[in-house]
Order: C-alpha cells, then structure tokens, then sequence
C-alpha cells in the first residue's frame, strides 16, 4: 500500500526524543514488508547543514496561512532503500538553532510554524497521492483536520485514511484563541466538540476527533490516557472513541543497539558470551572517574531531567542510595533544579555518583553496556526505549510499573522463569528504595542474577513485531 507519515522530527536528520526515532525506523521496517513510504518533515538548519544528501525537487507550493499565500520549495532526501523523505523548506520558520524552542522558552510562532508545516505536508501529497495518511503528536494532527474539514481543498487526497500516533499526551499543542485565523478553518470548529479546549485551540485534540483510527505507543498506555491522571484533559474524548484506539508498542533498532555490534563499547559481547560486558564496567567507570570495582553493582541512567521521569523520587532517596554499597552514573539535562542537584551531589560523593550533564551518543551506549542495572522510576511513561535498550544489553532494568515500562519489564520474584527486571508500582520513595534493594540483594546471587541477565537478553523488542501491528491496522482500514 502507498503510506506517507507526516512528523516533525525524524532520525536521522532531526531529533529531540522518541519520536524522530519511532518515525525513522518504522518508516523502514514497512518498506521492508513492500509498502511505498514517504515521510515529510520541516527542513531545519540542522538538516541544511547537515552530513545528508539532499536533492532540489523543483516543487513550489502555495500554503494558505491566513490572509497570506506562503511560498516553500521541497527538497528531497531517501532512508532506508526506498523511502521517500520530503523536507519543507521555508527558512523563516524552520532555519533556527532548535527545533520548538530554546531550553528557556518555546518559539512564539510555533502555532504559526506548524499550521503552516501541516498545510505543506497536505500539499506535497496532492502531488504524492497516497491511501494512508499517518500524522505524529501536536505538530502534524491539524494535517488530518485539514484534510477531513476541507476535503474539496485536497480533491487527490480526500479519500485517504487517516491514523494519528500520540506519542505521549503531555504534549498537546494548546495555543490561544488569537491563532484562530491562521488555520484557515471554519469558526464552528472552535468548540467544546472540536478544536476548542478550555478557550485555547489544542491542536491534538482536533487530531483526535478526526483521525480514522488513533494508536499510542504501548497497550498499558493506551488504557492509561482514558484516565484523569494521564488523559492531561483529553480522557472523555479518548473514552468516547476508545474503539479506534490501538496500543502498539514502539520498537528497537537492534542494528544500532546490540552488544553484539555495538561501535562505541569497549568490547562486544553477547547473550552467549557476557565476558565483554566486564570489561564495559571497568571501562566505564574509569571513564566517569568512578573507582574500578567489579564487585560493586553499578546502576546507570539516562534520561532527560524531568519530574516525568521521576527524578523527584531519586532526589529524595539519594542519600540513603548513597549509604549502600553502591555506583551510580547519569548522564542527561532537563531542568535546572535536577541539574543542579546532581551536579553539586557528584562533587560531594565522588567515589559514588558520575554526572555527566547533556547528551552524548558514544557515552549512552557505554552506559548501557557497563552497567549493570538501570533506572527507570518514571511518574508516566507512554513506551520508553531505553529499557528495551537495557535488556538487549544485559543490564537490568528498574522501572515503575506503567506505560511502556509495564508492558516490557517482568517483576523478579526470585523464582519465575519469565523475570526480566524489577518493577515496583506506587509513585513513593519508598518503593523505589526497596525495590532497587531487592535488586541490589539479587545481584549477590551470582548464578540467578546471571540467569536473569540471559533472559534479559533473549527478549525481542524488534520494529518488525512493531511494523505488522501497524501493517495490520493500515489493512484493516483499507478494507
């Protein structure tokens, strides 16, 4: 079948977090089961100055935006063996250091940047008709708006499906009423039952509405968001359309993190020769500046610094953590009280805690490959990819018991044959103080804990689980 996903990040020429990843490697593994996919995306300053091959297409779009007429032209780049990636190009918007904003504030144009990206994405389909249209998050849900409101508008597209991938609802695009001419949309639509939400236009929320069919990143999220707790305002209409809903969960690029061929670990190792993953720790925790000891369980995370991540629990049990006979390393930014916190904890226990503040490719796999658990603690977690990550690489995880992490992660008993990780379920330091002491505890247990890594390791995370759900779903709605 003929696909296009429209997303405003995608690996690898722009990315923030999770969903440039989901939509690059996906991408790929529906080509790889014979579909015709194209991707479009902004073309970013990143992009431009980039190490990619891009290619001038010689398209010129018209993009209505209010009273003006916006002029882009579209470059052209591949992924995979045949996929299409259709960059916007309009420098105004999209040639800019970030992608929505700098770490203090969001751009205040981003209402204006993502009507204008979602009007584009329609236009370079009328030219590339397609029977899917599949949209990510905020930034391209009002493409499916646009495409089910104003149908004669896009005449060569009108009869396509649409499905909309809310990759975590904390995120919905909410921006003030005063926006309301730039989408070029009847006036009737700013209401309870479409684009209105609490006097602001949210962008997700008309995605919702209109999408043919919704999926979220994992089955335990996709019942969470019906909720008050993790719905963020948008539950009544999840409940109300929960027949359309699909959790599928996200997965793993393994040819990019596997021990087995992993560049940037010390040495490489596998499910069925774990010799290598010594030498990773050692390596590891001189790196850091962390003594040399095989001995003492190293826990590692990587994240970025925010209360989602449940970075107030660690706060608050870190000096009794630090009390135990233990390693810790972090590597990720966020916001600057966590940076702080961490920065100042590093200086006071160094033989203990490594922090390491930013993000560094080569040094994230390092820790995946070192350590020997991994933390997890998360407030909510719509899939997560790095405890995926943990289990191919042997170390285990510690997560919280929702979104992704549930559906990934089996709880240590100390007898169960299908035990992955350690999982604890209420948001409370406590419970993440004593799970991380059961695992502590099993680490001891040399032949278990050894077990446990081997199935840690058999575990299947693999996007071609991922890409048949969807291929179904795609199929189910084509019939």
């Amino acid at each position: 079948m003929k696909l296009a996903m429209l997303s405003s990040e995608i690996t690898p020429f722009a990315k923030t977090g999770g969903l440039a990843d989901v939509v690059g490697t996906l991408s790929v593994a529906l080509e790889r089961r014979g579909h015709e996919v194209s991707l479009i995306m902004p073309a970013y300053r990143y992009v431009l100055n980039g190490p990619f091959a891009l290619e001038e297409t010689g398209i010129r779009l018209a993009v209505p935006l209010g009273t003006e007429t916006v002029e882009p032209s579209v470059l052209k780049a591949e992924l995979g063996h045949n996929v299409s990636v259709y960059l916007v190009r309009a420098d105004g918007y999209f040639d800019r250091d970030f992608l929505y904003g700098r770490p203090e504030f969001d751009y205040p144009d981003n209402a204006e940047r993502f009507v204008f990206f979602s009007r584009a994405a329609l236009e370079i389909l009328r030219q590339h008709p397609v029977e899917i249209v599949h949209c990510h998050d905020w930034q391209t849900a009002l493409g499916i708006v646009f495409l089910r409101t104003q149908a004669a508008r896009y005449p060569e597209i009108a009869s396509a499906k649409t499905v909309l991938t809310a990759h975590n609802l904390g995120f919905q695009g909410i921006f003030h009423e005063s926006n309301w001419p730039l989408l070029n949309l009847d006036r009737g639509y700013f209401n309870a039952q479409h684009l209105e939400f609490y006097r602001n236009i949210n962008f997700l929320k008309g995605g919702l509405i209109f999408a043919d069919k919704i999926t979220t990143v994992s089955p335990t999220y996709a019942q969470e968001i019906m909720s008050a707790e993790q719905g963020f305002g948008l539950q009544g209409i999840l409940r109300q359309r929960a027949a359309d809903v699909t959790g599928i969960l996200n997965g793993v690029d393994y040819s990019e993190w596997s021990p087995e061929i992993d560049p940037f670990i010390a040495q490489r190792y596998s499910e069925n020769n774990l010799t290598g993953k010594d030498i990773c720790k050692a390596k590891l925790q001189a790196s850091v500046g962390l003594p040399v000891k095989s001995a003492v369980p190293l826990l590692g995370m990587i994240s970025r610094l925010t209360s989602q991540k449940g970075f107030d629990l660690v706060q608050k049990i870190f000096d009794q953590l630090m009390e135990r006979q233990i390693q810790l390393v972090l590597l990720g930014s966020g916001e600057e009280r966590y940076e702080s916190f961490f920065v100042t904890a590093a200086a006071c226990f160094p033989e203990k805690f490594a922090a390491r503040m930013g993000f560094d490719e080569a040094l994230a796999h390092r820790i995946e490959a070192g350590a020997d658990m991994f933390l997890m603690p998360s407030l909510y977690e719509p899939c997560g990819l790095n405890q995926m990550f943990s289990l191919k690489y042997g170390t285990i995880p510690i997560v919280r018991g929702i979104g992704g992490l549930k559906d990934t992660v089996v709880d240590y008993d100390g007898e169960s044959g299908s035990s992955t990780g350690f999982v604890f379920d209420k948001y409370e330091p406590q419970a993440l103080l004593k799970t991380i002491e059961r695992a502590l505890a099993a680490f001891t247990q040399r032949q278990s804990w050894t077990q446990l890594m081997h199935r840690a390791m058999g575990m299947d995370f693999s996007w071609d689980r991922s890409a048949q759900a969807y291929n179904s779903l795609y199929e189910q709605l084509l019939r």
